[in-house]
C-alpha cells in the first residue's frame, strides 16, 4: 500500500501526477467538489452570521467513501486541487470530509503539471489558506442569497425557469444597453476625397487632409465642391516628406481573458470551448513512451502576465537558436489589470521546446490549434519589437492639402512568429511610396469624392464582451465562460452572426432588476463587490461583514418587490400560419435548442414544428423538396430537405443554386480560414467564391 494519498480533481490529472511521484504515492480524483449548498433550499442561515449548510453532493457518496477508505490507510493525505480560490475550497471541503487537520501541511499547489514542478511543490506543502476559502465561500453565499431569493420572484411574476445572478445580470445589461445605443443611433454624413497620384510610372494613393495646414472635416456635398473648386489643375507640390522609424512591441503572454478573446477572433472558439480545451492541455496529454503524460500549458485561470525566469531563459535560448540573436527581446512585464492577483504566471507552454509541429501527432485538431496560439503568443512576447519604416507626404495644390502614407516592415521581430488579432480592424498594409523630394510636383489622376455615414457601435461578440467585463472589473478569470453560457441558456440573449442580441425576456428581467434591485444590476456596485472579495482573499476583511453589508439593504428591497411587483405576461409571437392539425394559430416558442413553432391551442393540441429557412435550392435527392436551414441539438447549422423524414438529404455545407459546370452535381460552400470555396460534391471541381 502507498504511504501517501494525493487527491486532485480529475482522473486525467491524477494519472499524470501519480507517474511523476512514484510508488510511495497513490493519486485519486475527487471529481470536483464533494460538498456544496443544497439545491432544494437556500442553505444559508442569515440569523446565524450567514452560516452555510453544506451537504455531500448527490452522487458523490461512492467517491467520498473510496477516498475515506484510502485516507485511513495512508500515512499522510495531500490535497492538490487547482491553485485558486475554487481549488482551495475543494481542498477545505475534502479536509473536513476526510478528517484531515486543515492547519497541517496538507495543501500542495503547482502552476504547471510537469515532473519538476510537481516534485518541487511536494517539498513545500502548506496549510489550507482560509482567506482563499472565505473569499470563495463569500462569493458562493452572495450568489445563493441573490439567486434563491430573486429567482422564485421571477418565476411567480414572469416565467418559470428564470434566474438572476450578480455577474450574469450585468452582462445582459451591457448587451441591452449596446442594443439601445444601436437603435437610437443617428448616422451623420461625412465625405472623403481620394485620388491616385502619379510620379513618373509610379502610382500611389492619397486623401484630402485640410486647408492651409489645418485638418478639415467634409460634412456635405457642398463642402466637397468648395474644395474641388479651390483646386487649380491636377499638379500637386510635395510640400513636406516625413520619414521615421517606428517600433511595434509584442503583446503580453495570455491571461484567461485575452486567451478567450484571441481564440474567438482567430479560431472562432466560444469561451466555453476554449476553457475546455485549455483544461485538457493543462491536465496532461500522453506524448508516448518517451515522455508519458505531460501537462502542456500552465494553469489557465489567471489574470497575471508574469513569466518565470526559467521560462524566460528557455525561450531566449530557443529564439537565439531558431531565429538568431537579433530576434531576442528584453521582455518587460506589462501592467496587469487593476485587481489582478498575480498568484500565477501567464498562460504559457510548460516548455517552449515542445513546438506545435512536434505535437501534431498526439493532439486533436482543436487542441493543436489552441496550443499553437498559446505557444506562438508566448514566444512572440519574448522577442524583439518589429521595426517599421513609415513615410508621410504632404501634397499641396492652392492651399488644399492631401496626404499620402506608406509603411514597410524593416525588421519583422516578433511578427515573424505572431501578430495579435484585432476586432473589426483592417489588416495593416505593407505598402511603400515612391521616392519623393520636397519641392517636386506629382500629378493627380481621377479625383474620387465619396459619401459616408457614421456607423453605430457594433454588437458584442463573445471576445468583446469578455474584454468589457474585464475592463469594468466585473467577474474574474474563472467566471467569464460560465457567465456567457448561462445568459444564452436562459434565453436572455441570442447569438446572431456570432454577436449578442438581447431577447424580450432578457429586457424584461433586466428592467425588473433595475427597478427593484438596482445594486444587482449596477456596474460599479458589482465591480466593488469583486474588490471586496479580493480583500477577503488578502485577509484584510471579514467575509461575514461583506455579506451583511449587502444583505441588510437587499432584504428590504426583496420585501418591497414581493409586495409591489405586478405579474408580467409574455405574449407569444404569432408565427403567421395556422396549425394543420386543429386550425388554431401557430406561435413562436423558445425551447432548449432555440425557437420553434407550436400550436396556440396547447395543451389540447401538442403540434410543434421547427422554423425552416429556405435557401432557394431544390433538393438534389428527391428533386421535389426545397433545401432548408436547420439547427442541430448543439446549435450547429446544417441543411436538409423540407420533405424530411421521407427524404433524408443532409449537408453540413451550404448548397448553392447552380449545378456544377463539370458534372451537373451539387455545389456547396466550404468555409476556409481566409476565404469561402465552392466545391462539387460529386467531382473534383473547385472555385473561389466571388464576394
Amino acid at each position: 500500500m502507498a504511504d501517501y494519498l494525493v487527491i486532485v480533481e480529475s482522473p486525467a490529472k491524477a494519472k499524470t501526477i501519480e507517474r511523476y511521484l512514484g510508488k510511495k504515492y497513490k493519486v485519486k480524483a475527487s471529481m470536483g467538489h464533494v460538498r456544496d449548498l443544497p439545491k432544494s433550499q437556500t442553505g444559508v442561515d442569515v440569523d446565524e452570521n450567514y452560516k452555510p449548510k453544506y451537504i455531500t453532493i448527490r452522487g458523490k457518496g461512492p467517491v467520498l467513501k473510496e477516498l475515506k477508505t484510502a485516507a485511513k490507510k495512508a500515512k499522510k493525505v495531500f490535497l492538490a486541487a487547482d491553485p485558486d480560490r475554487e481549488g482551495e475550497a475543494i481542498a477545505w471541503h475534502l479536509a473536513y470530509s476526510l478528517d484531515v487537520d486543515e492547519s497541517s501541511k496538507c495543501r500542495v499547489v503547482f502552476n504547471e503539471i510537469t515532473k519538476d514542478a510537481v516534485k518541487e511543490s511536494f517539498k513545500h506543502p502548506r496549510h489550507i489558506d482560509m482567506d482563499l476559502v472565505d473569499a470563495q465561500q463569500a462569493r458562493r453565499i452572495l450568489d445563493r442569497l441573490v439567486g434563491y431569493n430573486i429567482s422564485p420572484l421571477l418565476w411567480q411574476k414572469v416565467k418559470k425557469g428564470l434566474s438572476a445572478g450578480r455577474v450574469q445580470s450585468v452582462a445582459v445589461r451591457l448587451v441591452i444597453e449596446r442594443e439601445r445605443e444601436i437603435q437610437n443611433f443617428q448616422p451623420e454624413e461625412y465625405w472623403t476625397i481620394e485620388t491616385d497620384f502619379m510620379k513618373g510610372k509610379d502610382t500611389f494613393q492619397g486623401s484630402f487632409y485640410g486647408l492651409n495646414g489645418k485638418k478639415q472635416k467634409l460634412s456635405s456635398q457642398e463642402d466637397v465642391n468648395e474644395i474641388l473648386n479651390k483646386m487649380d489643375g491636377d499638379q500637386f507640390k510635395v510640400d513636406k516628406v516625413n520619414k521615421r522609424e517606428r517600433k511595434r512591441n509584442p503583446a503580453a503572454p495570455f491571461t484567461t481573458s485575452s486567451l478567450q478573446q484571441e481564440a474567438a477572433r482567430k479560431l472562432n472558439f466560444r469561451a466555453k470551448k476554449t476553457m475546455m480545451l485549455a483544461q485538457q492541455l493543462y491536465e496532461g496529454i500522453d506524448l508516448g513512451k518517451k515522455e508519458g503524460t505531460v501537462g502542456l500549458i500552465t494553469y489557465m485561470r489567471t489574470d497575471s502576465t508574469r513569466i518565470s525566469n526559467t521560462a524566460k531563459q528557455e525561450a531566449a535560448e530557443f529564439i537565439e537558436t531558431s531565429y538568431g540573436k537579433e530576434y531576442l527581446g528584453s521582455y518587460k512585464k506589462k501592467k496587469d489589470s487593476e485587481g489582478a492577483q498575480d498568484a500565477h504566471e501567464a498562460v504559457r507552454p510548460t516548455s517552449v521546446n515542445r513546438t506545435p509541429q512536434s505535437l501534431k501527432s498526439v493532439l486533436s485538431r482543436d487542441q493543436l490549434r489552441l496550443y499553437r496560439l498559446i505557444w506562438e503568443r508566448f514566444l512572440a512576447s519574448q522577442m524583439a519589437p518589429a521595426v517599421m519604416d513609415t513615410v508621410t507626404a504632404h501634397l499641396i495644390n492652392n492651399d488644399v492639402e492631401f496626404r499620402a502614407s506608406g509603411s514597410q516592415v524593416k525588421f519583422k521581430g516578433f511578427m515573424k512568429v505572431y501578430v495579435e488579432g484585432q476586432d473589426d480592424k483592417k489588416k495593416e498594409e505593407n505598402k511603400l511610396l515612391p521616392p519623393l523630394e520636397e519641392g517636386e510636383t506629382v500629378k493627380a489622376q481621377e479625383i474620387n469624392p465619396s459619401q459616408h455615414f457614421t456607423q453605430p457601435p457594433p454588437r458584442y461578440t463573445e471576445a468583446r464582451l469578455v474584454k468589457t467585463l474585464e475592463e469594468l472589473g466585473i467577474g474574474r478569470p474563472s467566471t467569464y465562460a460560465p457567465t456567457l453560457d448561462t445568459i444564452q441558456r436562459r434565453n436572455y440573449v441570442t447569438l446572431e452572426n456570432r454577436r449578442f442580441v438581447p431577447t424580450e425576456l432578457g429586457e424584461i428581467v433586466v428592467n425588473i432588476l433595475m427597478e427593484y434591485f438596482p445594486e444587482i444590476i449596477d456596474i460599479e456596485f458589482t465591480a466593488k463587490m469583486e474588490n471586496d472579495l479580493d480583500s477577503i482573499e488578502e485577509g484584510k476583511t471579514e467575509w461575514v461583514n461583506i455579506i451583511d453589508d449587502f444583505y441588510q439593504g437587499f432584504e428590504k428591497r426583496l420585501k418591497t418587490a414581493e409586495q409591489e411587483m405586478e405579474k408580467i405576461e409574455i405574449k407569444d409571437e404569432p408565427a403567421g400560419e395556422d396549425c394543420e392539425e386543429c386550425g388554431h394559430p401557430m406561435v413562436y416558442k423558445m425551447g432548449r435548442y432555440g425557437k420553434f413553432m407550436a400550436c396556440s391551442n396547447f395543451p389540447e393540441c401538442r403540434n410543434t414544428k421547427p422554423i425552416l429557412k429556405e435557401i432557394g435550392v431544390k433538393c438534389p435527392n428527391c428533386k421535389d423538396g426545397n433545401i432548408v436551414e436547420r439547427k442541430s441539438k448543439k446549435n450547429r447549422t446544417f441543411y436538409g430537405c423540407d420533405n424530411y423524414p421521407e427524404c433524408e438529404f443532409i449537408s453540413w455545407d451550404k448548397p448553392i443554386a447552380r449545378p456544377c459546370p463539370k458534372c451537373e452535381g451539387l455545389l456547396v460552400e466550404k468555409k476556409r480560414k481566409k476565404a469561402t470555396q465552392v466545391q462539387c460534391t460529386q467531382c473534383d471541381y473547385k472555385e473561389e467564391k466571388q464576394e
